[in-house]
């Protein structure tokens, strides 16, 4: 089965620095959480560190679904990592590059597999990229409006 890819990006006004800091601070998750996304933050890590983990409780329709992430810190970012949760697998970087003294560019880019093979793919793509297309228009706005 092979992998599905998602990738957004957005230029900031603030150094890439500042961009990666407010990310990495406690209580960062919630405030990029749309406010109609039923996501409730069951363990925070806190400040991000490498290693830490994430437990979020998802709404997928009427049912709620446990998802655990493991984070790891990069030279340009970070990674969380599903190690539970509602799809097959789930990667999504997050990085901050410079582009001068005064702004960055946010990259955020996902792999993901979704379940049920074939018919999950076929049936749950088109839903899972609309959805991850407006979470992180909604992410990107947040941090604008945060940092510029």
């Amino acid at each position: 089965m092979t992998d599905s890819y998602f990738e957004h990006s957005s230029i900031i006004a603030a150094p890439a620095g500042q961009v990666r800091d407010w990310h990495f601070q406690e209580g960062a998750f919630e405030k990029l959480t749309p406010p109609r996304e039923r996501a409730v933050v069951v363990e925070s890590p806190g400040e991000l560190t490498d290693g830490c983990r994430a437990v979020i409780e998802v709404g997928i329709g009427p049912l709620k679904q446990r998802w655990v992430a493991e984070h790891e810190i990069t030279d340009d970012g970070f990674i969380d990592r599903q190690v539970e949760g509602p799809f097959a697998f789930w990667e999504h970087h997050h990085r901050f590059f410079r582009v001068d003294d005064h702004s960055s560019r946010l990259v955020d880019s996902i792999r993901y597999r979704l379940p049920f093979g074939q018919l999950g793919k076929l049936f749950g793509t088109p839903f899972v990229k609309r959805k991850l297309d407006r979470m992180f228009r909604y992410r990107h706005e947040v941090t604008k409006r945060e940092l510029e």
